[in-house]
């Protein structure tokens, strides 16, 4: 049986407001369906453990997507959110997969977690698959392996653009900007050719997707590159 970690975030508010944020539902709820559909075992985990806040967001009727509304009305799923393991708890078993769930949350708490940049190196380096999306990437920034060079750097990868969080009105919420990050670490970034539209990378057992609406083709390419197809 395939074994999937997915990493979320704990974080549900912007530093800098009031205003509520959290984990992006579609950019867990898409892999997870794919998963749970062949029968792989999935671990939900966040760096603190316990409850995940859902950004509101991402509960609109526009972003609502009919896979992520079946599963928020699911009471055993909504049980799953509220009570995630702590990551250091099944950071030593071996996983098929780690994915790393965005959402503006994760822009907090992911990048300087030292467990997530072993697990990540570890997961990388053993030539196990390794999969971010949208803010999610940011969790990959300071992961380095053991040459002392940034994993991202030279590798082919997406996530959430400039330009994008700007049609999201975010940019004068978020801590960094994400894009220039990734180029800061050296990697090739590709965008959509159409902002806000689905862009999945590959590069070797790293796979990147940029936004929300990457989040279908997330989980397809996910699941091609597991069965080796």
């Amino acid at each position: 049986m395939l074994k999937i970690l997915i990493i979320v975030t704990n974080v549900g508010v912007y530093a800098n407001s009031k205003l509520a944020t959290g984990l992006w539902l579609s950019e867990l709820t898409h892999l997870y369906h794919a998963a749970k559909e062949r029968g792989y075992a999935v671990t939900i985990a966040s760096p603190k453990g316990g409850d995940i806040p859902v950004d509101p967001e991402s509960l609109k009727h526009f972003t609502l997507d009919q896979t992520s509304k079946r599963y928020w009305n699911e009471d055993s799923f909504r049980k799953l959110l509220n009570n995630s393991k702590r990551l250091t708890e099944v950071a030593d078993e071996d996983y098929d997969l780690i994915y790393l769930a965005g959402g503006h949350g994760t822009m907090y708490d992911f990048p300087d977690d030292l467990t997530i940049q072993s697990i990540i190196k570890t997961q990388y380096e053993s030539g196990k698959n390794v999969a971010a999306i949208c803010h999610g990437v940011g969790g990959l920034l300071n992961v380095k392996l053991s040459n002392g060079e940034y994993l991202i750097k030279g590798k082919t990868i997406t996530g959430f653009d400039w330009f994008e969080e700007t049609i999201a009105g975010r940019k004068k919420k978020v801590p960094f900007n994400l894009e220039a990050a990734i180029k800061a670490r050296g990697a090739n970034l590709k965008k959509a050719f159409i902002p806000m539209t689905a862009n999945v990378e590959v590069d070797g057992h790293l796979i990147t997707g940029q936004n929300p609406f990457s989040s279908k083709e997330m989980a397809k390419v996910v699941v091609r590159q597991l069965e080796g197809k």
